[in-house]
């Protein structure tokens, strides 16, 4: 068991977040670093038949929803965006969100703090002026001159505050803002080009500030339109939108065999766009030419497991308004029209909820749901050239199933399509439907969500919709009738997802950009703040969704996808260190480094303790779990190699074989998914080469 599972939390080196409270129950979701929120109703656990307490989505904002989000918060009005450079010394050390917690799981939580010796108060003895390492690094410092005891363990030069110079707490704040200012040109100088605009835009009406990187026009008839300054479809890579994924970055499973010692694990070096190249090779689906035929004799069944199974993923189905588009598809005889194509991708995507892990399916058989998508593919050409928001959905749920059949470049092309439509109807408010503004934000989040995953491992070319990012407001409850609803509204997933995905795409521009630092001193307050938002997303999910950090597989898929995700962001924050100390044995000696190196080999190991968990959310993340569980993998066996690491790792497993044993799983798992996809194969051979390789270096 590591530290951090016994109790050490990231709050005991960052700090925690401000807590809020309500009279009327009104829960805050923060969106670390943004500056806008949206008040969102505490949600209700409504008691199934039983006895499992699900969640009501906050249908209760319909009445009161606005065409978009106020810059002051989304997802938490109490806590405001915080700097990245704010200082953690000032964080308070109790954190109270306001919500109920689970029963009490400290011995596991890594977000727990340590507190051992409760009501004993010692008084610290400090010396007198420390040096700038000891004060960056908030450690005590002995006061030895000419080199203190760190900087000689360490190395690094001792340098002493000249005496009689001291900083207030204003003095203080200046120069933390000072160094936010500096690191934010740093970031921006590079291939910046001015647009012309010296200051920001005029907000418009709703009060959403439009920067220099939008232009506001309005023509002679008073409408207003939107438009990226580089046009539609552009993307710009000085954008000061750090919750985006970057064009160049290191994040991609693949680069970690350009690591020390995991690069010897393979025979021969890969380029990390091979995976792109045999996706581009692969061959089109030869199912899709055939005459469909649809059996409509069972599609209860798979209405019922679609909106129990699929659209809490997705949340862009409107169980509301569901029977108006099946019956005016029934209409047409499923053979034409946006609604008759969203019908028949709902069927194939609930047949195969069904069926489990299409991992699990007999190789050369049809996978499930295929002959409704088959009719539905014969509809999209039609949908190609409609610009609405239907047939922006239809595009949508068609990258869904492509989602499904694990084909991330076939989806990634309907994403695109998707995304093109979605800017044509945002350059102009007005173009979208009061009652399908909802369902656009829907599509919109779905498609930068899926978007920023595919562009996680792949070099694919940015569609530019997240230039419309701050126009766009959060989903907060389709509005319907409740007894013609077919199902529930589930939103809270989609929502934490959301924030979690713009976590994972901070991680993705401050860590592994091509801008991004290089020294683990310079990433330490990085880290450290990234850290403390991952914990701030946990802290602040309702109750049915925090997942508890027991060892044990959860019952409840939700949960288990939210747990995986969490760590996943958790092991790329910290995964810097291991290449630190990979490169450099010694760089374990400093006693930050070895705690980082241990909180990112944890969450690597909680990933990979039970395989099977990441069954749960197969329909819309095999492809991109199978790649973070070969990333996570990669990363455990160079660990073994090195004896500092390893001595981490025997510390977090009660058994050393364990390790091996996890390997093996982990080995295993990844070839089932091999026929799935070729660069899942390539995969498949890459992890079981290297574990053979490993066998034999740690024999040899």
């Amino acid at each position: 068991m590591s530290p951090s599972s016994n109790g050490d939390s990231p709050l005991s080196a960052t700090g925690t977040m401000t807590a809020t409270s309500s009279a009327h129950l009104v829960r805050q979701f923060p969106l670390p670093n943004r500056d806008f929120s949206i008040e969102i109703p505490s949600p209700l656990l409504v008691a199934s038949s039983n006895g499992v307490h699900s969640l009501k989505s906050p249908t209760s904002l319909k009445s009161a929803r606005t065409p978009s989000f106020s810059r002051e918060g989304i997802l938490g009005s109490a806590q405001k965006a915080r700097n990245l450079s704010q200082s953690s010394e000032n964080r308070p050390e109790n954190v109270s969100n306001g919500l109920q917690k689970a029963p009490s799981d400290e011995g596991i939580n890594p977000l727990k703090r340590r507190n051992t010796d409760a009501g004993v108060d010692y008084p610290r003895r400090r010396a007198t002026i420390a040096c700038e390492v000891c004060r960056s690094r908030k450690s005590r410092c002995d006061g030895t001159k000419p080199k203190c005891k760190l900087c000689t363990e360490l190395g690094a030069e001792c340098i002493y505050r000249e005496p009689g110079i001291k900083l207030d707490a204003g003095d203080k704040l200046i120069l933390e803002r000072l160094n936010r200012i500096e690191s934010l040109l740093q970031m921006n100088m590079v291939g910046h080009q001015s647009n012309g605009l010296s200051h920001d835009s005029p907000n418009m009406s709703n009060g959403t500030g439009l920067s220099g990187d939008n232009l506001l026009m309005q023509n002679a008839t008073g409408f207003t339109s939107v438009i990226p300054s580089g046009g539609l479809g552009t993307w710009s890579a000085t954008s000061n939108n750090i919750s985006t994924m970057p064009k160049v970055h290191t994040n991609a499973a693949l680069h970690l065999l350009q690591w020390p010692m995991i690069r010897d694990l393979v025979a021969r070096p890969y380029d990390p766009q091979i995976l792109l190249q045999l996706e581009m090779a692969r061959e089109p689906l030869h199912s899709l030419t055939k005459t469909p035929c649809v059996d409509l004799s069972n599609t209860n069944a798979y209405i019922e497991a679609y909106f129990e199974r699929v659209n809490i993923w997705y949340a862009c189905v409107n169980p509301y308004t569901w029977r108006s588009h099946y019956r005016i598809a029934l209409s047409n005889g499923f053979r034409e029209g946006p609604e008759s194509c969203i019908v028949l991708l709902v069927l194939s995507l609930g047949q195969a909820s069904l069926r489990g892990s299409i991992s699990r399916i007999v190789p050369h058989e049809d996978p499930p749901g295929l002959q409704y998508f088959t009719a539905a593919w014969a509809l999209l050409p039609g949908m190609m050239t409609s610009n609405s928001v239907l047939a922006a959905q239809c595009h949508l749920l068609a990258a869904a199933y492509l989602f499904y059949l694990v084909r991330p470049l076939e989806a990634w092309n309907l994403l695109c399509t998707t995304s093109t439509k979605l800017q044509l109807l945002l350059m102009t408010p007005n173009r979208v439907p009061t009652d399908q503004r909802e369902l656009s934000e829907r599509i919109y989040w779905n498609a930068l969500l899926f978007e920023s995953d595919l562009l996680a491992e792949l070099d694919l070319p940015h569609s530019g919709v997240v230039a419309f990012e701050e126009n766009v407001g959060l989903p907060c409850g389709f509005e319907g009738d409740e007894q013609e609803a077919v199902g529930r509204d589930e939103l809270w997933y989609f929502l934490a997802e959301i924030a979690l995905r713009r976590l994972l795409n901070r991680v993705s521009q401050l860590i592994y950009s091509k801008d991004s630092m290089a020294s683990t001193t310079s990433l330490e307050p990085v880290v450290a703040e990234l850290d403390f938002q991952l914990t701030q997303w946990y802290e602040n999910l309702p109750l049915p969704l925090q997942f508890p950090f027991t060892r044990a597989p959860l019952p409840d898929p939700v949960q288990t996808v939210l747990r995986l995700r969490f760590f996943a962001c958790r092991t790329i924050i910290y995964r810097p260190y291991i290449l630190a100390v990979l490169d450099n044995e010694q760089a374990i000696l400093d006693p930050a480094v070895r705690d980082s190196c241990t909180k990112c080999l944890e969450a690597s190991i909680r990933q990979l303790e039970h395989i099977l968990a990441h069954h749960a959310g197969h329909m819309p993340y095999l492809w991109q779990g199978a790649l973070s569980i070969v990333s996570q993998t990669l990363l455990v066996m160079g660990a073994t190699m090195s004896p500092s690491l390893n001595s981490i790792l025997c510390g977090l497993v009660p058994r050393r074989e364990m390790i091996d044993q996890m390997i093996n799983d982990v080995v295993m798992e990844i070839e089932r998914y091999s026929v799935l996809s070729p660069s899942l194969s390539l995969s498949a051979e890459i992890v079981k080469e290297a574990e053979v390789r490993r066998r034999t270096f740690l024999s040899g």
